[in-house]
Protein backbone atom coordinates (compact mmCIF):
# COMPACT_ATOMS: atom_id res chain seq x y z
CA UNK A 1 0.00 0.00 0.00
CA UNK A 2 2.77 2.43 0.83
CA UNK A 3 4.45 1.79 -2.50
CA UNK A 4 1.20 2.35 -4.37
CA UNK A 5 0.70 5.66 -2.60
CA UNK A 6 4.26 6.73 -3.33
CA UNK A 7 5.16 6.97 0.36
CA UNK A 8 8.05 4.54 -0.05
CA UNK A 9 10.05 3.48 -3.10
CA UNK A 10 11.55 0.06 -3.69
CA UNK A 11 14.43 -0.80 -6.02
CA UNK A 12 12.57 -3.84 -7.39
CA UNK A 13 9.01 -5.12 -7.82
CA UNK A 14 7.29 -5.64 -4.47
CA UNK A 15 7.18 -9.45 -4.66
CA UNK A 16 10.91 -9.60 -5.46
CA UNK A 17 11.67 -7.15 -2.65
CA UNK A 18 9.71 -9.25 -0.13
CA UNK A 19 11.51 -12.44 -1.19
CA UNK A 20 14.92 -10.80 -0.89
CA UNK A 21 14.07 -9.25 2.48
CA UNK A 22 12.83 -12.58 3.81
CA UNK A 23 16.07 -14.28 2.77
CA UNK A 24 18.12 -11.62 4.58
CA UNK A 25 15.87 -11.35 7.63
CA UNK A 26 13.89 -14.55 8.25
CA UNK A 27 10.78 -13.84 10.28
CA UNK A 28 8.40 -15.97 12.24
CA UNK A 29 4.83 -15.70 11.04
CA UNK A 30 2.14 -15.14 13.64
CA UNK A 31 -1.44 -16.14 12.92
CA UNK A 32 -4.44 -13.88 13.25
CA UNK A 33 -6.35 -15.81 15.88
CA UNK A 34 -9.12 -15.12 18.38
CA UNK A 35 -6.77 -13.72 21.03
CA UNK A 36 -5.22 -11.29 18.54
CA UNK A 37 -8.66 -10.19 17.32
CA UNK A 38 -9.91 -9.53 20.86
CA UNK A 39 -6.69 -7.79 21.91
CA UNK A 40 -6.87 -5.55 18.84
CA UNK A 41 -10.13 -4.12 20.16
CA UNK A 42 -8.65 -3.41 23.59
CA UNK A 43 -5.65 -1.40 22.36
CA UNK A 44 -5.90 2.37 22.61
CA UNK A 45 -4.48 4.17 19.59
CA UNK A 46 -5.07 7.77 18.55
CA UNK A 47 -6.56 6.55 15.26
CA UNK A 48 -8.84 3.74 14.15
CA UNK A 49 -6.66 2.08 11.51
CA UNK A 50 -7.45 -1.64 11.94
CA UNK A 51 -4.11 -2.66 10.43
CA UNK A 52 -2.20 -0.88 13.21
CA UNK A 53 -4.46 -2.43 15.83
CA UNK A 54 -3.82 -5.91 14.42
CA UNK A 55 -0.06 -5.30 14.21
CA UNK A 56 0.13 -4.15 17.82
CA UNK A 57 -2.15 -6.92 19.06
CA UNK A 58 -0.15 -9.59 17.25
CA UNK A 59 3.10 -8.34 18.77
CA UNK A 60 1.55 -8.22 22.24
CA UNK A 61 -0.08 -11.66 22.08
CA UNK A 62 2.99 -13.42 20.72
CA UNK A 63 5.45 -11.33 22.76
CA UNK A 64 7.22 -10.02 19.66
CA UNK A 65 9.14 -6.82 19.02
CA UNK A 66 7.45 -4.70 16.39
CA UNK A 67 9.81 -2.96 13.97
CA UNK A 68 8.26 0.44 13.30
CA UNK A 69 8.90 4.16 13.31
CA UNK A 70 5.19 4.92 13.67
CA UNK A 71 4.98 7.01 16.84
CA UNK A 72 1.38 5.90 17.36
CA UNK A 73 2.64 2.34 17.76
CA UNK A 74 5.82 3.13 19.65
CA UNK A 75 3.69 4.71 22.39
CA UNK A 76 1.45 1.66 23.02
CA UNK A 77 1.85 0.65 26.65
CA UNK A 78 3.56 -2.71 27.04
CA UNK A 79 4.38 -3.03 23.33
CA UNK A 80 8.01 -3.75 22.54
CA UNK A 81 9.08 -1.74 19.48
CA UNK A 82 12.30 -1.02 17.71
CA UNK A 83 13.10 1.60 15.12
CA UNK A 84 15.99 1.25 12.71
Amino acid sequence: MLTRRGRIRLNSPFRDWVSAAHERFPVREAPLNLEVAVTSLEIRLPHRDPADHFLAATALVFELTLMTIDRHLTQVKGLSTRSV
